[in-house]
């Protein structure tokens, strides 16, 4: 299956926008996502709720769900893994 994931900065603990990330990302589950973004990225994600993770540090979080090619093709794909 095919992932969407949006990583940005947080500011006051909400997802900020000031830059922002889009990777997608192939994986049987969103655990698989979790595990191949962590890799990648060097850093640890923990669960927080409504498709949202929060890095160790709480400078960024990452936004996870389905990729659809009609809802997605609009968006700056940052990379592909």
């Amino acid at each position: 299956m095919k992932y969407i994931v949006e990583i940005t900065d947080t500011f006051g603990g909400e997802a900020n926008y000031s830059w922002v990330t889009r990777h997608i990302i192939v994986a049987k589950s969103i655990r698989g996502v979790l595990q191949k973004l962590s890799k990648a990225s060097g850093v640890h994600w923990r669960g927080v709720g409504g498709g949202r993770w929060d890095s160790r540090s709480g400078a960024t979080c990452a936004f996870v769900e389905l990729f659809d090619e009609d809802d997605h093709r609009h968006l700056d794909i940052t990379s592909n893994f």
